[in-house]
């Protein structure tokens, strides 16, 4: 906390009220005593009267000695978090303003800030029912087991950018997704005027941590996370023949664009010890030809993840372009940005797509494989 003394308050009765309230940060002593014993905290100051002080004084680093009672951090993040489950206590909305290092070359929000608040919101979301901090909403069974949820699957897709101090809400679910494995939705908007700009889906299974091998999603489980999973089904993707249902396929070795020997940084490993899911976006964009990153912006992102990457690994990332399917886009319309995502797609001209795979660099295994699709920039 920083303290400013106006002149007009500096009577001996203020001085002495601050003494007992306030102490210097650290070693104070040693860094204002020597050198500023005629200023604000020395012991001469007692004489000090409005009269005799013509500027106001020093600003000093301070820090209380005041605590907050005792448990009154328990709920803090919760109190001061800009989020909470609906009505119905089945999804949960939480608002984000966009700060400047989120924000890339286009002066908007790169796809990873926006993927990263999603992990964000979701992981919130799960701590708002009260499932575990110490690791991706693990429920207690989970934790009793040794089981963590891995990303299986990953579609974003974004109609338009978050600008910088721009306000974004979040409204997030999850639902049972077959024997091994769990879905979770998301629709972004802008909180300023209600506007659609971004939806997401994303499949995870359940892996035992220990052994690293898939395991099936017990009832037991299951029942402590469905009771709080919409009733009937709710896809943020209700259309026929979506993108996020399409298959990916792989991408051979011939791959137009490459770059080679990517090395994760010990900050990309996650809390279940390993590459997080985040990082794989930030490789796959690492191929695509600069000319693409001049002109267009990513509209739609698809990832299926298929091998944990470790922090001693180095990996390949390949890039080929992909032509479009020659089949039209129908007209759609809804209050979860369906409308939207027909109208970004009315003119082929200005989009290209790509196929892309990551690699490890020795043996070649595949890690993830995906699907990116671009639109030209706006004018701005």
């Amino acid at each position: 906390m920083l303290l400013k003394v106006p002149s007009s308050s500096c009577n001996a009765g203020n001085i002495q009220a601050l003494k007992k309230r306030c102490q210097l940060l650290g070693a104070s002593s040693r860094l204002v005593s020597i050198r500023r014993r005629n200023a604000l905290f020395s012991s001469s100051f007692s004489f000090l009267s409005p009269s005799s002080v013509r500027a106001p004084l020093p600003i000093l680093a301070v820090a209380t000695e005041e605590r907050e009672p005792k448990g009154f951090d328990n709920n803090l993040a919760d109190r001061l978090r800009l989020g909470s489950l609906t009505g119905d206590g089945l999804s949960y909305k939480e608002k984000f303003i966009v700060r400047c290092y989120e924000v890339g070359i286009n002066k908007t929000a790169t796809v990873e800030t926006i993927a990263n608040l999603l992990q964000e919101v979701g992981c919130n979301h799960a701590q708002s029912v009260g499932f575990s901090t110490d690791g991706f909403a693990t429920t207690l069974t989970m934790r009793k087991l040794h089981l963590i949820w891995v990303t299986a699957r990953m579609h974003i897709e974004i109609y338009k950018y978050p600008a910088w101090s721009d306000v974004v809400e979040i409204e997030t679910w999850c639902q049972s997704e077959g024997k091994i494995g769990t879905r979770r939705d998301w629709i972004l908007k802008d909180y300023d005027t209600g506007e659609v700009i971004g939806r997401a889906t994303s499949k995870w299974v359940m892996m035992n941590e220990d052994t690293r091998r898939l395991q099936k999603v017990g009832d037991d489980v299951r029942e402590e996370y469905l009771i709080f999973c919409p009733r009937e089904p709710r896809l943020a993707f209700p259309e026929e023949n979506n993108g996020s249902l399409k298959k990916i396929s792989k991408l051979e070795d011939t791959a137009q664009y490459s770059r080679l020997g990517l090395v994760p940084r010990r900050a990309d490993l996650d809390m279940n010890q390993h590459v997080n899911n985040v990082t794989y976006i930030g490789w796959v964009l690492e191929s695509i030809p600069q000319k693409i990153i001049d002109t267009h912006e990513l509209q739609t992102i698809t990832l299926d993840y298929r091998r944990e990457c470790q922090h001693d690994d180095v990996v390949d990332s390949l890039t080929s372009p992909e032509p479009f399917e020659d089949s039209p886009v129908s007209e759609l319309h809804g209050t979860n940005g369906s409308a939207a995502a027909a109208a970004a797609k009315d003119e082929h001209e200005d989009y290209c797509q790509f196929l892309h795979l990551l690699r490890l660099s020795g043996d070649g295994l595949e890690i993830n494989r995906g699907r990116t699709e671009w639109r030209k920039k706006p004018a701005r």
